[in-house]
């Protein structure tokens, strides 16, 4: 053995121990530190060592030269996308994975799979799902979403009599997705599945909303009566949390053919709060099913969960033919239903923060963001600097400059407040704008406050 490597490994407990001690001490910084740190210019890279000078130092050269550029995205006022923490339970189910450092993917190695499972018939009962849906981890809500699509795909091949995964996407014909306000990963995801993105149709949506219109939908399904299509539906939009009405557009399956695949990345969390559970209403009767767990679950990137009523497409997308890799059968192994065969116990993090706080302490979590989103709405309304372009239905605040709201100012603003809150841009109805999404169990409305007061000082100085 190496002697460096030797050298370690019989210290590995201090060496742990002051990893443990770094992190902590990187956590217990989060509220006084720069939300975002100013821009600077990357270290030159130095050569890779020869010989290495082990752990101890490589934590010294991290905390240098890395850990001051490095956001505090772990903490309270880091609003930009959608970005949760980790919970101290998904901390500590993180920091086990890596140590038992599992490939939870097949059942010839130990329980991991079985954990997966557990873990994610939790997270059906969080959403309210039925046992017809089953699920598995994926990377984020863009694999969540190629995943559903995938299925998807194989579904329009079993009503077209031919099979994409044999046959190839070409197969298929002319394909059309319909979607009303869908995320870019929709597209992105159409284009990986050799669909492409000309296959999605922009649906139009209700007035004043990014909502689908389900009248609309019902017109563009028509379009094309006899060919089965793909309805993307939202359970919450990037911009401003707006919901599709699920159960109107499960409906129209009376009269069309089509598959639903409901992108819930983290809308489905609406499903904790008793005031809001409603915007879920029909998400059971989705095809097949998006959430991001690295977003409101709070535990660490990367992590996601999929569902979908059909299991036995999903199996025959993504099924691998090598026999250390485990069964097919009734009861595939995980190898069979994603695109990874290297698959971490992703699930442990989730399974931790369930296990720890269980549905009340997560409905808190969510229900004082929405809070918080609502005051920060409040205060920008009042703040004659800020115009409020849309209502706060859920945990993102989309806002804009009263005067002059262009892209290049609006950029200043946001680097200017940056050390206090970060958030990011967008556009809305055709309007620059900036969006707050509030997903971190830390934060609190003292956080607000000073988020708004950043905010105001910002736009202030900028005239």
């Amino acid at each position: 053995m190496d002697r460096t490597l030797a050298a370690d490994l019989a210290r590995l407990p201090e060496l742990l121990d002051a990893t443990r001690d770094a992190a902590a001490a990187a956590l217990a910084a989060l509220d006084a530190r720069p939300v975002v740190p100013g821009a600077a210019v990357p270290p030159p890279t130095p050569p890779l060592p020869e010989h290495g000078s082990g752990t101890e130092a490589a934590l010294a050269a991290f905390a240098e030269r890395w850990a001051p550029r490095l956001s505090a995205s772990a903490g309270p006022r880091y609003l930009g996308f959608v970005t949760g923490g980790a919970t101290p339970a998904a901390l500590a189910g993180d920091w086990l994975t890596a140590a038992h450092d599992q490939n939870s993917n097949s059942a010839l190695d130990g329980g991991g799979q079985d954990l997966e499972r557990e873990t994610v018939t939790w997270l059906r009962d969080l959403f309210h799902l039925s046992a017809a849906h089953t699920g598995t981890f994926v990377s984020g809500a863009t694999m969540s979403n190629t995943t559903g699509l995938a299925i998807a795909r194989e579904w329009l091949g079993e009503r077209l009599g031919v099979s994409p995964a044999e046959d190839g996407a070409a197969a298929l014909g002319p394909v059309r997705v319909l979607s009303g306000a869908p995320h870019s990963s929709i597209a992105k995801a159409l284009s990986v599945l050799g669909l492409g993105r000309a296959a999605l149709v922009p649906v139009p949506t209700l007035p004043g909303r990014e909502a689908v219109d389900p009248a609309a939908l019902d017109r563009a399904l028509a379009d094309a009566p006899g060919r089965p299509a793909v309805v993307v539906a939202n359970a919450g939009t990037v911009n401003t949390v707006d919901f599709d009405d699920l159960r109107a557009i499960a409906a129209l399956r009376e009269r069309h053919d089509f598959w639903l695949h409901t992108d819930a990345a983290f809308g489905a969390f609406a499903a904790l709060s008793p005031e809001h559970a409603h915007l879920t209403d029909g998400l059971d009767a989705s095809d097949s099913v998006c959430v991001d767990l690295h977003k409101w679950l709070n535990v660490p990137y990367d992590s996601a969960v999929q569902f979908t009523r059909r299991r036995d497409l999903q199996a025959r997308v993504f099924q691998n033919a090598a026999a250390y890799l485990g069964p097919l059968g009734d009861d595939p192994d995980l190898v069979h239903l994603t695109p990874e065969n290297s698959h971490r116990l992703r699930a442990l993090a989730a399974w931790f923060t369930l296990r720890a706080y269980g549905r009340e302490g997560h409905r808190e979590i969510v229900e004082r963001d929405i809070a918080c989103a609502r005051s920060l709405g409040e205060s920008l309304t009042a703040d004659p600097y800020f115009t409020v372009l849309a209502p706060v239905r859920l945990n993102v605040v989309c806002f804009t400059l009263t005067h002059s709201p262009t892209p290049a100012r609006l950029t200043a603003l946001r680097e200017a407040a940056g050390p206090e809150v970060f958030v990011t841009p967008t556009t809305y109805g055709g309007t620059p704008a900036l969006r707050a999404a509030f997903s971190n169990w830390r934060t609190t409305q003292a956080d607000v406050r000073r988020a708004a007061q950043a905010l105001h000082t910002a736009a202030k100085e900028l005239g």
